[in-house]
């Protein structure tokens, strides 16, 4: 038997989401799929995620299990394929709309079709649900092509007074009992998601008077005995507790900071200060990362009032800031923003402050609606299609005892939260509030809110120190490739230092500029402006320091270096491993240093996110919108695209994910000329239905072989007579540009966490009047591990590290792309094992990133 073959028949998955196994009937003999009987597995692998069968298994990694075989034969290794046979959902959007809530509505139609069950769309929202007719209609797969790169939502949103009164309820009930609808997704913010939770509590009663009316049989009821709801937040404020990120949010902050660049242009050329006014009637968040994404002078939100002297404070942070050589000042205000007393401040309010204290050409911009239009980020057409697909399978999984839950982001995991519990911790935010007790309201937020809040303060309101004498000496270069977001990284490191009293030196071009000696120091202007700028400003370059330990130490001798920030890719991280090689060699060399993840291939071990990646996926994703239109228009046209990335197939598998792509060669997943033929094969059927094209992505070293050339080639003569293939090659294009919203705030806040360690590290390494660090913790990569920003020393990290392809050896994403494949109409096994179960909101908040 063949090894596949052997772990096909033997392999058990989905035991902690199914609880499905099968064992030999006690008669004895061998198993097969009509003499199997269906039960729990024993608790004692109730947490285990495969078992391999053996010829004796009595222990699987250490594990004990009973003496009888525990196996899943191949057809319950199709289990999600089957999960919603028999069953239907219903998915509609609700309250304000949000970017990204047709990627979830998509995915939700394509996986519920995926695992057999019916789907409905109900247009506008529960009035649709209300009033039934043709507003609830079955969805088919290509009812939903399309979609993903639209903003607003394509089913309707529409406010309901009809739902909240039990009249109206009953009605709707009837129109799901009609059609044997008992699955409900609900797109929308606390309000729509509180009333899916009060609908659910009412069901049976909904039920009870709707069969003693005669409207529906005892059959009807009994078969619609209970309801199951599972909530997704779609919410631009990111309002909602609970969530690091709601649908529409990310989407959002690009309208804003959009505007806000193209303002800056032109308050520069006229010394202009402009009050900026961003949607957050009872939530900052907009605000208060705009502000970070753009380096505001001042922001106002309705969570933290500013002090009773803010007028005098906010006057003279302006002037100092035109003193210090800048041409212009940025005011952020959340329209919800008030005072300690409760008094709303407006736009207008501080237009007239800075106006007639100061003088200064002042103009006032509010943003209003355009901060709901657009098109979806990558990052929200991603987290929307993730988040469908775990709706669906919180809803299949759910039995009449199954809270209703809410799906939500936590780090870059997807966690299942009680509904009623978020909304209360919601509306706990709102009261505190409204009841003056702001410290709590921050606290509700979340650590992650508190975080953007303390780097927003240290590097917007605090003074850097007059004293001429500086504690310590940290430069700060960058190495590697340019990555979109380097500089906003530079910014924060520079300007945290300076607050904290450091003299802080920048490195021009790498490892070799440190070599060369090309270092000077860096004032508090001197990365004026940098946040929003793309590239590299102080220059990088892949050279690695080992041929020039000889110079990079006199370098550091001679400029008292005591530290280092390297922001860079792999060559970053391998640069780092080599400066704690060269410290047997170099006592000079024995300072504290640590890595900041930077670069489009998202390929630095130690992280799932690195800074530039997010900006390279939206250039992918903008470019791949562009391209299927065309190929809409032009109908039977398939395109294939070359994406960067090295052997990281991170760009390719995520632009894939959030453009809605057919297909996507990776190194990390081997393929073959008979998968090549599959694909082909998957297009020609595709030309057969209303969806006329096709969009393939390859990353640019999945295959010596198999070339995009070869590809093209390939697709082009088997595709012959039926479409027509074309191909890009991205190239360059995806390392350059502003960064987004997500990599600047990311990048802020990375800097700032990266020159805290710093400082505590130099001063721990102080001993008999000078630095010396030699412990395999002076040496770092910052970065994000799920839900935790953590410093892990680089020699830990060389076992997890491919060297030779220059990747990690494990990689969260490639557990998304089942998901991929699944929304794009392939056959393929989904490894429920690795969904979200429910947690406690408590937990979750505990464990939240600390960035």
């Amino acid at each position: 038997m063949h090894k596949e073959e052997f772990h096909l028949k033997f392999f058990m998955c989905v035991i902690q989401s199914r609880g499905l196994v099968r064992t030999p009937q006690s008669t004895g003999g061998e198993a097969s799929t009509s003499s199997m009987l269906i039960q729990k597995p024993p608790p004692e692998i109730d947490n285990m995620k495969y078992l391999h069968a053996t010829d004796d298994p009595d222990t699987v990694e250490g594990i004990p299990i009973l003496k009888t075989e525990w196996i899943m034969t191949h057809e319950e290794h199709h289990a999600a394929k089957t999960l919603g046979i028999g069953k239907a959902i219903a998915v509609l959007t609700s309250g304000g709309d949000a970017q990204g809530m047709n990627a979830a509505v998509r995915a939700v139609v394509r996986v519920g079709i995926f695992t057999g069950a019916r789907v409905f769309f109900v247009h506008e929202g529960y009035q649709g649900l209300v009033d039934g007719g043709d507003n609830i209609r079955e969805a088919t797969w290509e009812s939903v092509s399309m979609m993903l790169q639209l903003g607003g939502t394509v089913i309707g949103s529409a406010r309901c007074k009809d739902f909240r009164e039990r009249e109206g309820r009953l009605r709707a009930a009837h129109n799901l009992v009609k059609r044997g609808i008992t699955n409900l997704c609900v797109i929308g913010g606390d309000g729509s998601l509180t009333g899916a939770d009060t609908f659910r509590s009412e069901w049976s009663d909904l039920l009870s008077d709707l069969q003693k009316a005669g409207k529906i049989t005892a059959e009807e009821a009994t078969k619609s005995s209970y309801l199951n709801i599972v909530g997704l937040v779609g919410s631009i404020d990111n309002d909602f507790c609970g969530t690091d990120m709601t649908i529409g949010t990310d989407s959002a902050l690009h309208r804003i900071i959009e505007i806000v660049d193209a303002i800056t242009t032109t308050a520069q050329s006229h010394q202009r200060t402009f009050v900026l006014e961003v949607m957050g009637r009872h939530c900052g968040y907009l605000a208060l990362v705009t502000s970070l994404s753009c380096g505001a002078d001042w922001v106002f939100i309705p969570e933290c009032p500013p002090d009773d002297d803010w007028e005098e404070h906010l006057c003279r942070r302006l002037s100092e800031t035109r003193t210090r050589g800048s041409r212009l000042n940025i005011i952020i205000v959340a329209e919800g923003a008030i005072d300690k007393t409760g008094k709303p401040i407006t736009s207008e309010d501080i237009k007239n402050l800075v106006v007639k204290r100061l003088g200064y050409d002042t103009r006032v911009t509010v943003l209003g609606h355009v901060q709901r239009g657009g098109t979806p980020s990558a990052f929200d057409r991603i987290l929307g299609s993730r988040m469908g697909v775990e709706a669906v399978m919180a809803l299949l999984e759910g039995t009449p005892d199954t809270p209703a839950c809410v799906v939500s982001l936590s780090g870059n995991q997807a966690v299942r939260l009680p509904l009623m519990e978020c909304v209360q911790m919601t509306k706990d935010v709102t009261k505190a509030m409204n009841d003056r007790k702001f410290d709590e309201a921050m606290k509700l937020r979340g650590r992650s809110f508190m975080n953007n809040w303390e780097v927003y303060k240290l590097l917007a309101h605090v003074r850097p120190p007059v004293s001429k004498s500086s504690i310590h000496t940290v430069a700060v270069m960058n190495v590697g490739a340019p990555a979109a977001g380097m500089n906003a990284a530079v910014r924060s490191t520079v300007r945290i230092g300076l607050i904290q009293g450091n003299r802080v030196l920048v490195v021009h071009d790498g490892f070799e500029g440190l070599a060369k000696g090309q270092i000077e120091e860096a004032g508090w202007s001197y990365v004026g402006g940098w946040t929003g700028q793309g590239g590299s400003k102080l220059g990088t370059k892949r050279t690695l320091p080992k041929k020039s330990f000889e110079q990079i130490s006199a370098n550091i001798t001679k400029f008292n270096i005591q530290g280092l920030v390297i922001i860079g890719g792999f060559e970053a991280y391998t640069g780092g491993l080599e400066l704690m090689e060269g410290r047997k060699l170099f006592d000079e060399l024995c300072i504290p240093f640590v890595v900041i993840p930077a670069t489009v291939s998202n390929n630095v071990p130690g992280s799932d996110f690195s800074v530039g990646a997010d900006t390279a996926l939206n250039t992918i994703c903008t470019t791949c919108d562009r391209i299927k239109q065309s190929a809409a228009g032009t109908k039977r046209r398939v395109f294939i695209i070359e994406t960067m990335g090295g052997y990281c197939g991170y760009l390719a598998t995520m632009a894939g994910l959030a453009a809605g792509a057919d297909a996507a060669y990776i190194f990390e997943e081997p393929f073959t000329i008979r998968d090549l033929q599959a694909n082909v094969e998957h297009l020609v059927h595709k030309m057969k239905t209303t969806v006329k094209r096709g969009l393939v992505l390859r990353n640019e070293k999945c295959n010596e072989n198999y070339t995009t050339d070869f590809i093209f080639n390939l697709y082009s003569e088997e595709g012959k007579g039926i479409f027509d293939s074309r191909k890009n090659v991205l190239g360059h294009m995806q390392q350059g540009g502003s960064p987004t919203p997500f990599d600047r705030n990311f990048a802020t806040k990375m800097g700032a966490k990266a020159m805290n360690w710093m400082s505590g590290k130099i001063k721990e390494s102080y001993r008999n009047g000078r630095i010396f660090a030699n412990t395999p913790d002076s040496g770092c990569v910052l970065g994000m591990r799920k839900r935790a920003l953590v410093f892990q020393p680089v020699t830990e990290l060389k076992e997890q590290t491919d060297f030779d392809h220059r990747i990690p050896k494990e990689q969260w994403w490639l557990k998304l792309r089942p998901i991929l494949k699944i929304l794009a109409k392939y056959e393929i096994d989904l490894d429920t094992s690795e969904h979200a179960h429910l947690e406690h909101i408590s937990r979750k908040r505990s464990g939240e990133a600390s960035i």
